[in-house]
């Protein structure tokens, strides 16, 4: 089992210019380079980017579905990366409220799971196919208010990594911390982001 070394891609105008910053993971078997062109689609040229990198390219070996401990230790090493990333912007004079986190797939799940641990009023969450992570859902791990954040989640029916069932059961764990979430089931959608997601990430990266 392995750590996540940090090595975070930065794109875009310093933060001292943008004002804020959009966190994008990738998925499983994906890289940086291959989820910052994402941004650019969702018209998010004014943030500034960020893009983690997982070791071996997967943040964590089993299913997010798999019990937890058997994605241990590299499920706790790449929540901690996420959350170096979000303290270093902040350390840069950035409120919560103007950082966004995006991911997909294997990325979506760590976006949910990480906001879920760390909630507070941030810009936006989109999370492209995900849900919570684990066999069960250990609310105990869940803390703070999202105070109104807007969330995307949205998952294909059916689809071949993550069932609807786990993104209704994140719904409501993440409307109950105080988060305003758009939930969107795609039949037949391949495991994939469509332009249906794509604009209405922009609403949320415009708000």
């Amino acid at each position: 089992m392995y750590t996540h070394e940090k090595k975070v891609l930065t794109q875009g105008k310093p933060l001292s210019e943008t004002g804020k910053a959009l966190i994008l993971i990738h998925g499983r078997g994906a890289t940086p380079t291959s989820i910052l062109p994402l941004a650019h689609e969702l018209g998010a040229d004014d943030f500034t980017r960020y893009a983690p990198q997982a070791t071996n390219n997967t943040w964590y070996p089993y299913s997010f579905m798999a019990p937890a401990d058997q994605n241990q230790p590299a499920l706790d090493s790449a929540l901690e990366l996420i959350d170096e990333t979000v303290k270093d912007i902040q350390a840069q004079g950035i409120a919560s409220k103007d950082i966004y986190l995006l991911g997909f797939s294997q990325g979506a799940c760590l976006t949910a799971e990480y906001a879920s641990r760390h909630a507070q009023r941030f810009g936006g969450l989109l999370i492209f196919t995900g849900g919570l992570i684990g066999q069960e859902l250990d609310t105990s791990h869940y803390k703070g208010n999202f105070e109104g954040t807007p969330v995307l989640i949205t998952t294909g029916d059916p689809d071949s990594h993550v069932p609807v069932s786990r993104v209704d059961e994140t719904v409501k764990q993440l409307e109950s911390m105080g988060a305003k979430v758009t939930r969107k089931v795609y039949p037949g959608r391949p495991h994939t982001i469509i332009e249906e997601e794509i604009e209405l990430g922009k609403k949320i990266l415009a708000s």
